[in-house]
């Protein structure tokens, strides 16, 4: 196969040929290179690179494992040894991992090859990726509007060919929704499936990291290496973790799918509305039954998640005051001005505005009011989505209720760029797991932006929600069309 040729492929067929050795990893590493060099200038999904440690990796690397040979792009937000892990903020420009995540030693147990760090939205806050200190990230179907977010760095490098596969977190919706918005594929785990050890903490119960992938089988391979127990994260399940592959390929007859009427609502793009309709009826073409559900706390998910939320990131973020690492002011007059000027200078607006409300919500006189009712409230949601499975199988739904806006569109307004997140970060909130996968395409301004089709899971069922999706995929062709880089 011609260098050009190679980015464009998935990882299962890039494996075939690695396996037969017809290719070699340092021949995919110098087409991928080629790739990155020639489209990355207009995406500006990454942060930083490093091939020559990866051409390292590539000479000494067995093809036989489960993911031998095969480059992955990796979220800055999670510790690569020896690369930077800046959360694409000012506070943390100058800090080099000094460890492996283990989700990163897992991947190279596996047998791939971390090679770069993908632009994000600061410490992971935001739904567009234009929160980055460093570099505005563009999609790939429409350099003018936005990939998504948090992880919209990983989304769009995979949706451009400059990444086989990558990895992103996930706290209200930052996997799913740049999926959507970038017509690649995007998992939230489960809470607790992947270890957290390694990652930079936005907030802590809602944290997790998943994989962005050009199709669901690609998706079901880095699961299959990433998930499992660690005893370096104690909010790791220590259950066992199956095969994620082995589901995939069986049809849907007997599937029951839940449809809640909370996420049909006015407001949604009627040609995303008109996708999933679309998409819904070809599951039950495949066999499954569509099922009316009710989910009735999820008016409450945005507000209950911004207090949660950020209360937690008031906590974690505590940690950057320039004593021990990252950004230090210059000549403070004393410690309290030190504190002060390194925290206004390193970090963005924001994050600022989430600490400042994270702090407010657990204040003397305030934490009953907002953040132990708000916790009352989770768990509401949570019984919400306990009870719907006791009828269905999955619950399906559009993953954003708009295609990709265009960048500055709603900068300007953090309400309306957080209800960016309406449909996926319930799920955050009550711990289950879900995907994203392209269904179809909005015509806007002449040009063709991805849709994307969400399925929810119950907790630790991540293997049904990949069969699901697997089955709709490859009924359909959304998944092969590429954006006209």
């Amino acid at each position: 196969m011609s260098r050009p040729a190679l980015p464009a492929l998935n990882i299962a067929d890039l494996q075939s040929l690695l396996r037969r050795r017809e290719i070699s990893p340092r021949n995919v590493l110098d087409a991928l290179q080629a790739r990155i060099e020639d489209v990355d200038p207009k995406v500006d999904a990454y942060l930083s690179i490093d091939f020559e440690a990866a051409a390292r990796e590539a000479e000494k690397v067995d093809v036989d494992l489960p993911l031998g040979g095969v480059p992955i792009a990796i979220k800055d937000i999670i510790n690569v040894a020896g690369q930077p892990c800046t959360c694409a903020s000012k506070i943390l420009r100058s800090y080099r991992a000094p460890y492996d995540a283990t989700v990163i030693r897992k991947l190279r147990a596996a047998g791939a090859i971390p090679f770069g760090k993908t632009n994000m939205d600061e410490f992971a806050m935001g739904s567009s990726t234009e929160n980055s200190s460093v570099k505005l990230t563009r999609n790939p179907w429409d350099l003018s509007r936005v990939p998504g977010g948090s992880s919209g760095g990983s989304a769009a490098a995979v949706a451009a060919d400059a990444a086989f596969g990558g990895l992103g977190t996930d706290t209200g919706g930052s996997i799913r929704q740049p999926a959507a918005l970038s017509g690649v594929v995007g998992v939230k785990p489960t809470y607790g499936r992947v270890s957290r050890f390694g990652l930079v903490a936005f907030a802590s119960s809602l944290d997790q990291v998943g994989p962005l992938t050009k199709t669901v089988r690609d998706a079901a391979l880095i699961m299959n290496a990433i998930a499992g127990h660690d005893a370096y994260d104690t909010t790791c399940l220590n259950e066992p973790v199956p095969d994620y592959t082995a589901a995939l390929g069986r049809d849907l007859r007997g599937m029951r799918l839940g449809l809640p009427k909370e996420y049909m609502i006015e407001g949604i793009d009627p040609q995303v509305k008109a996708a999933v309709d679309a998409a819904i009826a070809q599951l039950q073409t495949l066999g499954a039954e569509i099922v009316d559900v009710s989910l009735p706390h999820t008016d409450y998910g945005i507000a209950v998640y911004y207090f949660l939320a950020t209360a937690e990131a008031s906590a974690n973020l505590a940690r950057f005051d320039g004593v021990r690492y990252g950004h230090r002011a210059e000549n403070p007059r004393d410690l309290l001005d030190h504190y002060g000027r390194t925290r206004e200078e390193g970090f963005g607006a924001e994050v600022k505005r989430r600490i400042i409300l994270g702090t407010y919500a657990l204040s003397s006189g305030y934490y009953d009011a907002y953040y132990l009712r708000a916790q009352k409230v989770r768990e509401l949601i949570r019984q919400d989505f306990a009870k719907a499975f006791e009828k269905v199988d999955a619950i399906v739904s559009p993953t954003s209720p708009v295609p990709a806006f265009k960048l500055g569109e709603r900068t300007a307004d953090p309400l309306q760029m957080y209800l960016a997140d309406i449909f996926t970060n319930t799920a955050n909130l009550a711990g289950i797991c879900g995907i994203s996968l392209p269904c179809g395409f909005a015509d806007v301004d002449g040009n063709r932006l991805p849709i994307g089709l969400q399925l929810l899971g119950k907790a630790l069922d991540e293997a049904r929600i990949l069969q699901i999706a697997h089955a709709y995929e490859q009924s359909t062709d959304w998944h092969k069309a590429r954006p006209p880089l």
